[in-house]
């Protein structure tokens, strides 16, 4: 691993990303960063639930009662799986087309510093607004979407026009939609984009990266139609399906796959590898939290990530690693080292609570590598 990311860091700085050319939607969200209390020692003074099993017991032992748990504000940012992706893609320099749920009239605040450095932004209905709860080992996402509704292929064909919506999803490196879960109508997009694309004229696809987003809460046949669509999309573009580990069960549960154990249970590699090879995408992609494993044409590729025991800030960590590893294929980096610069565009976004810079991700990489096998 050591030697993969002194190889890493000596090939991205031989690199530019600055003339890559990114379209993603089509979400939104104002993120509030929370903390529960566990308990309150005066009126600045509390202690916070650390670990999410107290939040689960607190409303346990409260069933056929009632109980009280007081979120304390911590910040507020952009949020959203598209925003925090093409966040992460504007900062290390690529070109950003963003079409999404940013504000109408008015772009959100939040917003304001990605939308001044994207290329182009759409903003076709109002945020959502999530309450991200977090603890040491993970965090509880409690979102309103009802503003998404008004994200539609109608609105989207509207305000962008058919041939710009064209030429934003073939002439690019990378088209990006993701929040399958939270945006009510983006099968509608999809079915429209699939009439609406053609072949680029000089053979090459472009990537399309897809994210559920914890499906969870929808219906295992509309997750099944979902990933019927997304092979539909592999006559125009390399396609990449992202899940983390909990998302990963779920669509092996969902497609009925055999494996060993529960899929729940199962080795990351066994999971990926069935995934891949039942789905049938160019690539299927997981990313638990301390590692990565990637199946791409009948090839399984694994790494470890760096380690923290005290992230600042988790909420959008995944897109960050998404971000990373498609940065990576687009700069046509091998597919271990995309792994890597995930995990390293995400390691540095826990540590410092915001996307790194080009100069930054690259110092970030020859830290790892320095550090390698310790807590840094």
């Amino acid at each position: 691993m050591q030697q993969l990311l002194k190889t890493l860091h000596k090939r991205l700085q031989e690199l530019d990303p600055s003339g890559l050319k990114v379209t993603i939607g089509f979400d939104g969200f104002v993120d509030e960063i929370v903390e529960a209390v566990d308990r309150r020692h005066s009126f600045a003074e509390y202690t916070r639930m650390t670990r999410m099993e107290q939040f689960g017991q607190r409303i346990l032992k409260a069933a056929g009662l009632s109980t009280n748990i007081e979120l304390v504000p911590k910040a507020v940012k952009l949020g959203g799986n598209g925003p925090i992706m093409a966040n992460a893609l504007v900062n290390c320099g690529t070109k950003v087309t963003y079409m999404g749920s940013l504000g109408v009239p008015n772009i959100h605040p939040v917003f304001g510093e990605l939308v001044d450095r994207c290329t182009e932004v759409y903003s076709l209905a109002e945020p959502g607004h999530t309450d991200a709860v977090e603890f040491d080992d993970g965090k509880i996402m409690l979102g309103k979407m009802e503003s998404l509704d008004a994200v539609n292929w109608s609105a989207l064909k509207e305000m962008v026009g058919p041939e710009r919506l064209k030429e934003a999803f073939t002439n690019c490196d990378l088209a990006a939609t993701l929040n399958w879960t939270m945006t009510p109508h983006l099968p509608e997009i999809w079915h429209g984009l699939l009439g609406l694309l053609s072949p680029r004229e000089d053979g090459t696809k472009p990537f399309l990266f897809i994210d559920l987003c914890d499906p969870g809460k929808r219906q295992p046949e509309d997750m099944l139609e979902a990933l019927d669509t997304m092979g539909e999309f592999s006559r125009f573009y390399r396609v990449i399906l992202g899940l983390n580990r909990k998302e990963a069960s779920e669509v092996a549960n969902a497609r009925r796959l055999r494996l060993s154990r529960p899929a729940e249970e199962a080795e990351l590699e066994e999971i990926v590898r069935a995934l891949g090879e039942d789905l049938g995408l160019w690539c299927l992609m997981v990313h638990p939290v301390a590692e990565a494993g990637a199946y791409i044409q009948g090839q399984y590729y694994h790494v470890q990530g760096p380690f923290t025991s005290k992230p600042r800030l988790t909420t959008g960590a995944g897109d960050n690693f998404n971000a990373g590893f498609c940065l990576g294929l687009m700069l046509e980096l091998e597919v271990d080292q995309c792994l890597a610069l995930g995990k390293a565009v995400s390691g540095f976004y826990v540590r410092q609570m915001r996307s790194p810079s080009w100069p930054e991700l690259l110092d970030f990489v020859a830290l790892w590598a320095e550090k390698h096998g310790e807590e840094f």
